[in-house]
Formats: structure tokens, C-alpha cells, sequence
């Protein structure tokens, strides 16, 4: 197929986008360096905020070629429930109600393991939580443990390492811990009611393996960093208990989301409201994470825009590749793409074997650490831990670094378990 000059500049942009991230760093050095103009150098250095320039950056391209109509139809035909979605299941799972219950749950089973609280602690977040997302979501499940993890770990003043391993972790732990189920994870979501795949297809063929794998890279990151974790200095933040009926009221509106995920006139309407029942309710609320929400949903709306210029040269270099193939292709593939988006692709062509189509699922979420744009929940799990970093900033090239050994590690249990 021939590319027209959007498809390519589309691609050029998706390039660029793609190396911007590597160097957000950079331009938040230059915002110290040149401080007459640090507001736009600090926006830029925002990871969240690259595809979304990019996406805009295009669309002006398209309306100077292709003219008004063309680029509203174009963003017309693309699916924004995603972003409003993550939007709305990141705010809800920030709310305190929603934290306490969960860290009383993850507190509880860390006091039941024969080993220093803290390491347990951080063990139980790593394992519990991803393998949750299988029945809140992956990104509700992202939200979560982050939200745990900076007050546990990253507001104290630890090794690099641990704080890249352990962001890299969290990454590939909740890109397969959505794989127990068929409307969690996004890569699984675009290809399960089309290829026939239901909860007992999952559990036995990923759930298993992905649980294992699991549990497997939490106990490396915690064995590894032992010393580290033992010697932080708990001193819980003491916070007035929520009542349990505010915390039902929070659980529920937080399932009624999740439930009707891919309907956003209904959890956009049912978040309308539980904005202004937190506002009527507000001293059980922490302040409502609306703008790392916000920044995340832009992100994933310049993915969308930009990524549906990328079929072109996507979709013949999968079908290019026997079933071992497009499982490691795919797992690095997702280094530079969303992996729902390479799913989706793959579920527009007809005639894959069920062996091809496990080996491009498995690969897609095998690869959903290795980047912040790899996996959707990504870029919220960014934007809550990115203050525990220097400059306020995740370097690319350390998550990968930090998102390796997890990666063998699933990709070992999917194609040898």
C-alpha cells in the first residue's frame, strides 16, 4: 500500500514523538539552564504531554492538506474512551476512601508474610495490586499502586535503582496482571470478543503464567533491594479513618465505572456526579488528582490521534512474522507503540491461527514495560511517581534498564510454562 503524505508525516511525527520521550531529561535541564524561558521547557519535559503536542502538530498539517473537513473527519472517526475513561477510573481510584481501603487490605496481608513489614509491604503491592487489575482494570489498578508505592517508597530518599526497578516492575506486573480476565487489560479488550476469547480461555492459557511471572519479578525486586527497604524509616502519616459507608458509596461508583467502561456517555455522566458527591463530602477527600489524570488522558488522546497514522507500516511488518517472531516483534514493538494499538491491528485480519494469535497477545503484554507508551496505564503510574525522580523526571532509557529483568521474566513464563 502506497502511503499518502499524512500517513507519512504521521509517521514522521510518531518518530519524533517517540525520541521526545527518551529526552524529556534534556528539557528539563534546560529549564534550569535558561530560566527566561523554563515554563515552556518544563511543559515540554512533561512525558505526558509529548504525544498530545505531536497529535496537534499533525492535526495542523491536516488541516493545511487535507482542509477543515478532512481533519475533523478524521478525528471524528477516533475512539476517545480510552483516555475519558483512564480519566475518570484514575480520579476515582485516587479519592482516600478508595487508598485506605486498599492499603488496609495490602497492610493486613504484609503483616501475615514472616519478614520485615517494609519488604513486604512493597512485596504485596507489587503482586496483589496487578493481579487486582484483572477485575478494576489495569488502569485503576496502576493508579492504585502508585499512589501506594510514592507514600511507601518513593517520598523517601532511596537509590535510582530501586526507584527504576521498581517503576519497571510495577509496568510489566499490571501489563500482564490484566490477563486473568477479558475486559482488563487493553490489548486483550480489542481482541477477545472478535477471536471468541472468554475468562476460562484467559486464566488457563495467561492467568496462570502471568501470575507466576508475577510474583516472581516482585520477589527478585524485593530480594534484590532487601537492605534498602529495610532501613526505611516508617513513620506512618496519621489520617482520620473514612466511615465505611463513604467507602461503599466510593466503591461503588468506582465498579458502575468500570462496568459500563466502554460506554462513555454512562461512567462520564456517573463521574459527573461523583464529582459533586466528593465536593459535598470533601472532608473524607484528599485533593482529587485531576490534573496528573488530565495530562494522562491528553497523552493517550495524541496517541490516538497519532497512532492511527501508523497502520501502514505496522500492520504488514506483524503479518511478515511466523508465531515466534511476532511474539518477540511484538514485545518490541510495544517499546515504540501502544500494545492495544498492535492488537487492534492484528484483529482486523482474517485467517490468524489461535497459535499466532496467543503468541501476538502475549507479546503485546509481555512488552507493556519497556516505555511509558508501551501500555495505557502506563503514563498514570508516570505521572504520580515522576516527583520521586530527579528533575521531577523518568528517563527513558533508565525504565528500560529498570523494565528488563521483569520483561525476560514474563516473556519466560509465556513461552516456556
Amino acid at each position: 500500500m502506497q502511503p499518502t503524505s499524512i500517513q507519512l508525516i504521521g509517521a514522521a511525527l510518531f518518530a519524533v514523538a517517540v525520541l521526545h520521550t527518551f529526552s524529556t531529561g534534556l528539557f528539563e535541564r534546560l529549564a534550569h539552564r535558561l530560566p527566561r524561558h523554563a515554563g515552556i521547557w518544563h511543559l515540554l519535559g512533561e512525558v505526558e504531554v509529548v504525544f498530545g503536542f505531536w497529535a496537534m502538530v499533525l492535526v495542523l498539517f491536516m488541516f493545511v492538506i487535507d482542509g477543515k473537513d478532512g481533519a475533523t473527519h478524521y478525528l471524528d472517526g477516533r475512539n476517545f474512551t480510552e483516555p475519558m475513561f483512564v480519566f475518570a477510573i484514575m480520579v476515582i481510584a485516587g479519592t482516600r476512601p478508595i487508598l485506605q481501603c486498599a492499603a488496609r487490605v495490602v497492610a493486613f496481608l504484609a503483616r501475615r508474610i514472616p519478614i520485615n513489614s517494609n519488604i513486604a509491604l512493597y512485596f504485596v503491592v507489587l503482586t496483589l495490586v496487578p493481579l487486582l487489575g484483572s477485575f478494576i482494570t489495569e488502569p485503576a489498578a496502576m493508579t492504585l499502586a502508585a499512589l501506594m508505592l510514592r507514600e511507601n517508597v518513593y517520598r523517601h530518599p532511596l537509590s535510582s535503582g530501586l526507584k527504576y526497578v521498581t517503576l519497571g516492575t510495577l509496568f510489566v506486573n499490571v501489563s500482564i496482571g490484566g490477563t486473568l480476565t477479558t475486559f482488563a487489560a487493553p490489548p486483550v479488550l480489542m481482541v477477545a470478543g472478535v477471536w471468541g476469547w472468554n475468562v476460562p480461555f484467559m486464566l488457563t492459557t495467561f492467568g496462570w503464567k502471568a501470575a507466576i511471572a508475577i510474583i516472581v519479578n516482585a520477589g527478585i525486586a524485593a530480594i534484590w533491594f532487601r537492605r534498602e527497604l529495610a532501613a526505611i524509616d516508617t513513620d506512618p502519616e496519621r489520617v482520620n479513618p473514612v466511615p465505611f459507608p463513604m467507602v461503599a458509596v466510593h466503591l461503588a461508583f468506582l465498579v458502575l465505572v468500570v462496568m459500563f467502561s466502554h460506554h462513555p456517555a454512562v461512567f462520564m455522566g456517573a463521574f459527573l456526579f461523583f464529582l459533586g458527591f466528593a465536593q459535598a463530602y470533601e472532608r473524607y477527600q484528599n485533593p482529587l488528582i485531576l490534573k496528573e489524570a488530565l495530562l494522562v488522558a491528553f497523552f493517550l488522546g495524541g496517541l490516538v490521534v497519532l497512532g492511527g497514522q501508523q497502520a501502514w507500516w505496522i500492520e504488514p511488518l506483524l503479518l511478515g512474522l511466523n508465531e515466534n517472531a511476532v511474539f518477540y516483534g511484538t514485545a518490541a514493538l510495544t517499546a515504540i507503540t501502544d500494545n492495544a494499538a498492535l492488537t487492534y491491528l492484528a484483529s482486523l485480519v482474517q485467517g490468524l491461527s489461535p497459535q499466532f494469535q496467543v503468541a501476538l497477545v502475549a507479546g503485546a503484554v509481555t512488552g507493556g514495560g519497556l516505555t511509558v507508551i508501551a501500555n495505557a496505564p502506563n503514563p498514570a503510574g508516570a505521572a504520580i511517581l515522576r516527583e520521586g525522580f530527579e528533575d521531577g523526571a523518568i528517563r527513558a532509557e533508565m525504565l528500560l534498564l529498570g523494565a528488563l529483568v521483569p520483561t525476560v521474566v514474563a516473556a519466560c513464563a509465556f513461552r516456556m510454562l
